[in-house]
């Protein structure tokens, strides 16, 4: 079952952006002219019919006033900043029962369109997870040393090597035995590796992780002559 929905994560409040975010949200810093919110969105594009949700917290309402008059739905997280599991846990009756995309709003790419590439791989009979790695050479703005190792099937473990890119497919039926309202998404992941059911798959373009202020340079330069396509 290929996923017709997507949640975009936008709440996080940001810290490593230092000024930048003194005023705004993240996915609001702009880079190259536009939101990276816009650029994440934007992935989006040609693959209808998909349901667009995007979750909110720190400076929720400078992302709704963005977000007026689009179709995208808003999953507000303005009484508790829940992380990743505890936001996808949440925004879920936006989402649906079956298996979605999550996309991190603070990476630009240039290449092929990561979520076509993720729903052309996506197994659902083998796979609760199928997440879009980076090679740890060709992260530009990435500091550290990547979070997984892939065995020849595909399946991943935990270790220095790939880069996870914030792209990927994830079976949602785990999330409800979780206790806890705060918590993140590497919860499930773990649980997966357990069961053997993570994956990934190596993204042949190029990708920029904005996370700092010096990481927009970057980021320009890397779409100054290239998009997604």
């Amino acid at each position: 079952m290929t996923p017709d929905a997507i949640l975009v994560f936008a709440a996080g409040r940001g810290t490593r952006m230092g000024a930048l975010t003194r005023d705004r949200p993240k996915p609001l810093v702009r880079v190259a002219g536009r939101p990276l919110l816009d650029h994440a969105l934007a992935l989006t594009d040609g693959l209808a019919p998909l349901r667009r949700v995007v979750n909110v917290h720190h400076f929720a309402d400078q992302v709704r006033a963005h977000l007026a008059g689009t179709d995208v739905v808003l999953s507000d997280e303005a009484d508790l900043l829940r992380e990743t599991g505890g936001g996808l846990r949440h925004a879920l009756p936006l989402l649906g029962p079956g298996p979605v995309f999550t996309l991190n709003s603070d990476a630009v790419w240039a290449g092929p369109n990561p979520l076509r590439l993720l729903s052309d791989a996506w197994q659902s009979d083998r796979m609760e997870a199928l997440l879009l790695l980076v090679r740890p050479e060709e992260a530009l703005g990435h500091r550290g040393r990547g979070d997984f190792c892939a065995a020849p099937d595909g399946s991943l473990m935990r270790g220095p090597g790939a880069v996870y890119s914030g792209a990927q497919i994830l079976k949602t039926g785990d999330l409800a035995a979780i206790e806890e309202k705060v918590f993140s998404l590497n919860l499930l992941w773990d649980r997966m590796i357990g069961r053997g059911t993570l994956f990934g798959i190596h993204y042949d373009g190029h990708w920029c992780d904005v996370g700092q202020p010096e990481s927009i340079a970057l980021a320009e330069t890397l779409i100054g002559g290239a998009d997604v396509r």
